[in-house]
Formats: structure tokens, sequence, C-alpha cells
């Protein structure tokens, strides 16, 4: 049973505030912030205990989404509400972001009263809520690294370049109904990688979680069918010969997934409702179908005015037609950093010494694939020795991979049964992200 909901910002401002049964005061809101940021680290702990009350909440867009439960209460349940009702109101609202909280507020208090009654959950479908919700969303744009416009989008059926709205990202599922029933489907195909490559160039560990998300603006959703490569093989399942092998460890599918004709055809059967939904999750551990993404040279050594002379050559081996976006390289350096002076191979590029974390934050906008780019980077070292020379390293990169997939997942087709009347519009976008990319020296 659930006592009280609240929505606080990172700052501990307080955005949404409901209390369903009157059994706590309002200052738990102010003593779930001091006691979750009086804890040493990164992750604190989901459920935290004040007398006779749980705190139990979960960070989403930013912001900490959290339930004042009983001792009756089960934890799973309300973490699996609260990550249920930040979808729905993403789903409204079209982002996760404190502007978008504090835009929609009226909103988000109506979703409450219907998810929620008298601390009993109701409900969290989206399609149940579309009939008793009338307050309009209020749309904003923040930046997003997911924003369609950036990365491009390929028609599905045809293949042909076209762009959807910039907009189309954040756009809230209410819009579908004040468009006149303008029907539209978003499918992301997303991977994250996790690599280590030793000094010696090796890769020493790899491992991609991918996932498919579908995002539906269809005012009547019929049955969508979504083709996979029909060479798509799930652990030691015997290959095809259908074509470019995709193999991957493990996967999992939402229960709204039919998958009466996976096995034969590889093709996913659901009535999607209206929002966005994971259809389909999956994960490739110890081994990557083609060569890790980037490469580094490094020489590091000390010039005889007692300087730190680090020259860094990073190579893209992505294909010719391909380009990494947004790449950033984090080099730690030793203690006692005081100043920097750099040579870099592109005038794009850019770097900055940070001392407070001891790092040089090497940045690349654009990386096309097949090219090499370098950098030179001469530091100031007080007391500079050879163990001060071992506190280089390891590299972290961060970057995006647009129009890509490392695991070489792709749709086939994308078919809605039976045709929906009027023009309907269905894309499909890929991307890749690092989600720990480690290079030592």
């Amino acid at each position: 049973m659930i006592s009280q909901v609240f929505i606080l910002s990172s700052q501990g401002d307080h955005l949404i505030y409901k209390d369903f049964r009157g059994e706590a005061g309002s200052d738990v809101v102010g003593v779930f912030y001091e006691k979750v940021t009086a804890l040493t680290g990164d992750q604190p702990p989901v459920v935290m205990t004040l007398r006779d009350l749980h705190f139990i909440h979960v960070r989403q867009g930013g912001l900490y989404w959290v339930a004042v439960a009983t001792a009756d209460s089960s934890p799973f349940t309300v973490i699996e509400f609260l990550n249920r009702f930040s979808a729905l109101v993403k789903d409204y609202c079209g982002s996760l972001s404190e502007k978008s909280v504090q835009m929609n507020f009226a909103l988000i208090y109506e979703l409450l009263d219907e998810v929620v009654d008298y601390g009993y959950i109701q409900t969290t479908s989206s399609d149940v809520l579309k009939n008793f919700i009338h307050t309009e969303a209020v749309s904003s744009r923040p930046f997003s690294l997911f924003d369609l416009s950036n990365v491009g989008l390929f028609g599905a059926e045809t293949q042909q370049n076209k762009v959807a709205p910039s907009s189309a990202a954040t756009r809230p599922i209410q819009t579908s109904r004040e468009q006149g029933g303008k029907s539209e489907i978003f499918v992301d195909v997303i991977e994250r990688m996790s690599v280590v490559i030793g000094s010696n160039g090796v890769l020493m560990k790899a491992d991609v979680e991918g996932e498919i998300k579908v995002k539906c603006y269809m005012p009547s959703c019929s049955e969508m069918r979504i083709g996979l490569n029909e060479e798509f093989s799930i652990g030691k399942s015997q290959l095809r010969g259908y074509g470019a092998a995709v193999r991957v460890d493990e996967c999992s599918f939402h229960q709204a997934v039919r998958l009466d004709e996976f096995d034969s055809n590889r093709i996913l059967r659901l009535c999607p409702s209206q929002g966005e939904q994971t259809v389909m999750q999956y994960q490739l551990s110890d081994h990557l179908p083609s060569a890790p993404p980037f490469r580094l040279f490094p020489t590091i050594e000390r010039d005889s005015g007692g300087r730190l002379l680090m020259y860094l050559k990073l190579r893209c081996d992505l294909p010719p037609k391909s380009a990494a976006i947004n790449v950033c390289a984090t080099i730690p350096v030793p203690k006692g950093s005081v100043s920097l002076s750099q040579e870099l191979s592109s005038p794009d590029q850019s770097s900055e010494l940070k001392l407070q974390n001891r790092a040089i934050d090497w940045t690349i906008p654009r990386f096309p694939g097949g090219t090499q780019l370098s950098a030179l980077f001469k530091l100031e070292v007080s007391g500079l020795s050879p163990s001060s020379m071992l506190e280089v390293g390891p590299v972290g990169l961060v970057f995006e991979l647009p129009q890509l997939t490392v695991t070489g997942l792709q749709i086939r087709f994308l078919r809605l049964s039976p045709v929906q009347p009027g023009p309907s519009q269905r894309w499909v976008r890929y991307v890749t992200h690092s989600d720990s990319y480690i290079i030592r020296l």
C-alpha cells in the first residue's frame, strides 16, 4: 500500500507531491532527500527505512521518483509501479526532465488520481487511461542524443532517406488524437557496448546490450509485424544459411509479443499500445562480430625540459560511409599537472585540462569511418618522475554510432495488418552508444 508519491529534482526541489492516506507528514520529503544525499557513493539503496515508513525510489530523467509505503507493501511491486509511472509520464509529456514535469504538473496530478486510489494501484496502461485523461500536454524540446533529426531515419519498407520532424521523439502520445488521427510508428534499435582493450591492442572484454523499442502514435492500433534478420540465432541454435549471421547469447521479449512466427521466419507479432514499450531485449558477451570501432596508438615520454609529452593517434575502424559523433576521449594525467599546450590534427577538435578530475577531455564532434586523428599534449607536471608516468591512463571513450548496430541486427520490414486507412508513416532508427569503452595504455 502506497502512502505518498512525490517527484524531486536532483537538487531536492519539490516538483510533484501527493498524499493518499495521511499516514506521514509532509516533512518526509525533506527527510528522504537528506537521507539519500548523506550516503556515500553514486548508487544509494533503492529502499530506505525510517521508523515504520519505507522510502522506495528510482532515478529516471535525472529525477527522484519516490513512493512512501508501509511495512505491508511489497518493495518489488512499488519499484515496478514507479518505473511504469515514469514511463507513463514520458508517454503523455513526451520526455522526462525537470522542465517537462514543471510544465505538465496538472497532467501528472490527473494521471496520479487515475493510477492510484487511496494508496492502491489501479492501472498504468496508456490505452485504458486515454479515455479518462483530458488535460493536454505542454511539449518541451530538451537536448537529447536520441533526437531523431540528428541521426537520420529510414523508412523500413522502402529504405529511402526520409527524415522525421525533429520534435517527433519528444511528442506526447495525445498529439496523435489532436492531429486528426495521423498514424505514425517509430522503431528504435538501440545497442550499448562495453569494451576493454589491453595495452597490446588485444580485445580483453566485449559486451553488448540491445533493445528494440516501439513508440506508437496510432488512433486505432492494429497488429504489427516486425521482421528481423533471417539468419538471427540465439545461443547455440543452428544457423540456417539464409544470409549474414547475427548471433546473440540471450534474448527476452515483452509479454505482448507473439512468437508463433519467430522460429520459422524471425517475425515478431504484437498489437502495440499507444506510447513507448520495449518489445525485445538481447545480450552478446565476450564476442564482437567485427573489429572494435576505435583503436588507440599512444606514445608517452618525457622531454628534455621535464614536460610530459603525450602523442595519441586515434583510428576509427567503422565502414567508410559511416561516422561516429560526439566522441570524447578522457585521458587521466598525473597529479600536479598545471598547464597544457596542444596540437590537434583538425580545427573542429578541442581539448580541455580538467584539474578537478585530473584528466584531459579530447572532443571530436564527428569522426568518419576509415580515418585517423591525432593529438599532441604537452603537460607541465610538478615533480614528474617515472612513477608519475604510470598515472597516465587508461583512456575512456564516449561516443555514438548512428545508423549502425554492432551485432548486425536489422529490421527487414515493418508491416501493419490490416492495412490502416489513410497514410501511415513508419520510421526505423539504429544507434549504438558506448556504455564503457576502456583502452589501457
